[in-house]
């Protein structure tokens, strides 16, 4: 995928809260699309939709979305300090992937595989220079080549703003296509944070 980032961006992240400022372009299989820094509440709206897309198996059996955006708040998730990157099909205004960074406990996991009292401190701001990234890309963009360009700009992006941050990444073993990126990107399993179901990923 070719993409184009603008050289000015925003000043400091997270922006506020539905904001979205557009950084750039990129083009893929002779498909154009829009990259932004920050999600609207369109878009925001777009992200809670698809996480409660119970067609999307994929989605359902390897994220937490559907309790994240679906059932939950992207508000209260916003407010963890999490900085989101969309990608958007430009003709249909689709979201076509999505990754999302933040301040986080190295080896904390998703929504889904904690517990009730767990959660209770789930939008609790942790993690000193520990970071985590997340990624997700959605039908019919999902295995189109989109997503490790996508992501490597987002990341470039993003340790401008916080260039101490140490980046790790939470996957399920069930997924090896996302294990798989983030072997891509750059990320080795630590299985002393991992279990028999997930596995933690720290970026080398």
């Amino acid at each position: 995928m070719e993409i184009i980032l603008k050289e000015a961006l925003p000043e400091k992240v997270p922006l506020l809260l539905h904001t979205a400022v557009l950084i750039g372009t990129a083009t893929n299989r002779g498909e154009d699309f829009d990259i932004y820094l920050g999600l609207d509440n369109g878009m925001a709206t777009k992200l809670k939709m698809l996480s409660l897309n119970q067609g999307d198996e994929a989605l359902q059996e390897n994220t937490s979305d559907l309790e994240r955006f679906g059932k939950g708040s992207y508000e209260d998730w916003y407010s963890k300090g999490r900085t989101p990157f969309a990608l958007v099909h430009r003709s249909s205004g689709a979201l076509a992937a999505f990754v999302w960074f933040g301040p986080k406990e190295l080896g904390r996991k998703s929504m889904k595989h904690l517990s009730d009292e767990e959660r209770k401190d789930e939008y609790k701001e942790s993690g000193g220079d520990w970071h985590t990234i997340a990624f997700r890309s959605y039908p019919p963009f999902r295995g189109t080549g989109v997503m490790t360009d996508f992501v490597k700009s987002a990341t470039d992006i993003y340790m401008k703003y916080f260039p101490n941050a140490k980046l790790w990444t939470f996957n399920s073993r069930s997924n090896p296509a996302s294990v798989a990126l983030s072997e891509k990107l750059g990320y080795k399993i630590d299985e002393s944070l991992s279990d028999a179901t997930t596995v933690t990923m720290i970026k080398q």
